[in-house]
């Protein structure tokens, strides 16, 4: 059985520090849910993430 490619990332806002856990591949566009600044955006696989990442959820 082979493990999934996506996983959940675990990030911190860069405007107001608050700590959310979004998913690595979205296909939408994912905001703070604290100031509503844009965390990540996607890019047709990975997403680029605007945020410090702090961990990777296995």
């Amino acid at each position: 059985m082979t493990e999934p490619s996506s996983k959940f990332i675990k990030v911190r806002c860069p405007k107001c520090k608050n700590e959310q856990v979004i998913f690595g591949k979205s296909s939408t566009g994912i905001k703070c849910l604290v100031c509503e600044k844009t965390l990540s955006s996607p890019t047709g696989g990975k997403s680029r993430i605007k945020a410090r990442v702090l961990e990777v959820l296995e």
